[in-house]
């Protein structure tokens, strides 16, 4: 395939996920009302009581979420004057000339400038448009971890650079001082083994669930409880831990037990729970049904073919209506019922955990059973369909015998359109898990999305339609890379089959 064909398709890709990004932060962030974002949040509510706490509050969460700009006029004075001093509090007495000025400059600017309801002090904000949004969310997407990526006005010694070693569990290491990270790539016993720590996405601060932490943390790191292990730290400290040390970052603030475990400042770390991450989770979900539903619908889409118009063709053609015809919800309720009472398997993910294979087969079935029948349906009509193409009639005229026809022609062909939908397929199971994972009170991923939009967690909304459209786009581009290895005759530059 031509290398350049294959950058202009990546070029449009990104466009299409850029247009689709544009569109999620239009309909998150002006089309629902901003104040709905506090719905769900207990300190807000806390905060009753204390008009001004709560109105800053308000505010700070705003900027937060790229609502808008907001100043103090506290912050602002405090850059002129020293804190607490007779000059500082003259200037933030209602009225006062300083605080006039305040409101002037800020009104200046753009600033809609107001007042705190009880201590009548001004404060200043202005919306930012959503373009501008965007583009500030695309700026910080991206995050580079290098030698100077750490400002610590309490260290200036500390030392920058890059070093080749080894992690405290004999991993081999890139290790970083003055990055973010020690390790900035390492390996371990943990799939994929090679891991990195480079370059991260960053889709800001979850809220109000999971409030404080970041949004990608909270997809891709494991859950459940801490699973330890006896470690040795590198001061020699014994310990039962579950301390990934691939994950240490550097902590400005050392305390007492810090010191006893860390030579160096790179004292924050994660934890190993027992359970896997939320996007491991949808992503082996994903990988699993379209194994399975691969695995029955090809096959039986060949016999019924083969067999065209007898019974196994009927009632292959039978499951495949009732899979149209019947709402998703209202089969999966019905398997999950029917396979719970008869092989008394679980009916919600949490009853067992990730760790038991119990736990999967409900929701790994229900997430196939509609791929099984659309395999089935376009497997049937593909080989029919060749079967009937006067190639085959040559072949046969040649001497050629039915089983040699099917697999050196009929079946090569027929598997092209087929080949083309695997990618598509495992990111249609993916984003199809968000009804699945929601039946059976799965941990992953995409039971996160409608979440996200009943507790107004517009952080993790984003984040979510992100991922979700970025592996659509590309599946479309990889199933195209895939026909052309099936069948190199295939060609998918413009310029294909012109003289």
């Amino acid at each position: 395939m031509n290398k350049g064909y294959i950058l202009s398709r990546l070029i449009r890709s990104i466009i299409s996920v850029l247009i689709i990004m544009v569109i999620v932060f239009i309909l998150v962030f002006t089309l629902v009302p901003r104040n709905s974002i506090f719905a769900k949040d207990d300190g807000f509510r806390k905060l009753a009581t204390k008009p001004d706490e709560k109105l800053e509050y308000q505010y700070n969460i705003w900027q937060k979420l790229g609502y808008l700009e907001f100043v103090r006029s506290a912050d602002y004075f405090q850059e002129k004057y020293e804190m607490n001093s007779p000059e500082m509090k003259e200037a933030l007495e209602p009225g006062s000339k300083a605080a006039e000025e305040f409101k002037a400059e800020f009104e200046a600017k753009g600033y809609t400038v107001e007042t705190y309801p009880k201590s009548g002090r001004y404060f200043a904000y202005k919306d930012i448009p959503v373009l501008k949004h965007v583009g500030i969310w695309l700026t910080n997407l991206i995050k580079i971890d290098t030698p100077w990526a750490i400002k610590d006005e309490n260290n200036p010694e500390l030392k920058r650079g890059l070093s080749f070693g080894t992690t405290e569990t004999g991993g081999i290491a890139l290790i970083g001082s003055g990055s973010k990270h020690k390790y900035l790539l390492y390996t371990d016993s943990h799939f994929p083994w090679l891991h990195q720590n480079i370059i991260k996405l960053t889709f800001g601060e979850s809220y109000p669930t999971y409030q404080g932490l970041d949004v990608m943390d909270v997809l891709v790191d494991s859950q459940g409880k801490e699973v330890k292990r006896p470690i040795t730290y590198a001061t020699g400290k014994e310990a039962s831990s579950g301390i990934i040390f691939g994950t240490l970052t550097y902590k400005p603030v050392l305390d007492r037990l810090d010191k006893q475990k860390f030579e160096d400042n790179y004292a924050n770390f994660k934890t190993q729970k027992d359970n896997p991450s939320m996007m491991g989770i949808s992503f082996l979900m994903g990988i699993f049904a379209v194994v399975l539903s691969y695995g029955l619908g090809i096959p039986i889409g060949l016999l019924m073919a083969k067999r065209k118009d007898k019974l196994a063709d009927k009632l292959g053609m039978a499951f495949i209506i009732f899979t149209i015809a019947v709402p998703s919800l209202a089969y999966i309720y019905l398997f999950r019922y029917l396979a719970t009472a008869a092989f008394d398997l679980p009916n919600v993910f949490t009853t067992y955990g990730a760790s038991d294979v119990r736990s999967w087969i409900l929701p790994v079935i229900s997430l196939a059973i509609p791929s099984i029948g659309s395999l089935m349906l376009w497997t049937r009509r593909y080989v029919v369909d060749q079967t009937n193409q006067d190639y085959v009639k040559f072949a046969k005229a040649k001497g050629l015998n039915q089983g040699e026809i099917f697999r050196r022609h009929i079946l090569k062909n027929a598997s092209i359109p087929i080949v083309h939908g695997i990618p598509a397929s495992l990111a249609g199971c993916i984003a199809g898990a968000i009804v699945t994972e929601s039946i059976y009170a799965v941990g992953g991923m995409g039971k996160m999305l409608p979440s996200a939009i009943q507790q107004y967690n517009n952080t993790m909304i984003v984040a979510l339609a992100f991922i979700f459209s970025t592996v659509s786009v590309l599946s479309v581009l990889a199933g195209d890379i895939l026909i052309t290895k099936v069948d190199p005759r295939i060609s998918l530059t413009e310029k294909a089959g012109r003289s």
